[in-house]
């Protein structure tokens, strides 16, 4: 993965600047692929640590230029036999920085953040209509599991999760 060898992946406020811009970067990609936003409540306070984080990967080959985003927050959902789980959030590359990788590199960085915090597993919920992200979590180990959370009894959600007690990635 040498194409993501300039990318430093650093812990921010969910207020951060650049977080706040690439947040608003994915909620327009949520409005042009399913017609709205994602209106999952989300309180800031849940990507602050021990209970989550938030994290922007800067490109420092091109002069720390934020490029993607991804975030775990603690969960209440019971899944692979564990009730210690957190759930991804907010992942997003922007356009002009995709295909190199850097989704792949932010997963993998949630989940080792969110193991070291005691999580036993990782959920997340995407959408039939982000087929690349999907391709991602199933390739990357995770599973598909029960719905939950806001978009539960959605058709167009799918679940999924990843027992991080037996990863080795």
């Amino acid at each position: 993965m040498a194409e993501t060898t300039a990318v430093r992946i650093t812990r921010v406020d969910y207020g951060d600047p650049d977080a706040v811009r690439l947040v608003a970067e994915v909620q327009q990609e949520y409005v042009r692929r399913y017609g709205s936003p994602d209106d999952t409540p989300l309180d800031p306070l849940m990507f602050v640590p021990p209970t989550g984080s938030f994290f922007v990967a800067y490109d420092d080959a091109d002069a720390g230029r934020p490029v993607a985003t991804g975030a775990w927050r603690r969960s209440d959902v019971v899944v692979l036999g564990t009730a210690r789980t957190a759930e991804v959030k907010r992942m997003y590359v922007v356009e002009s920085a995709r295909g190199r990788g850097l989704a792949r590199l932010v997963l993998a960085h949630l989940e080792a953040t969110a193991a070291a915090a005691g999580a036993e597993a990782l959920v997340l919920e995407t959408g039939i209509a982000q087929p690349e992200a999907i391709a991602l979590y199933e390739s990357s180990g995770y599973t598909r599991v029960p719905g939950f959370g806001h978009y539960r009894d959605s058709p167009l959600s799918r679940c999924y999760g990843k027992d991080l007690r037996c990863s080795s990635r």
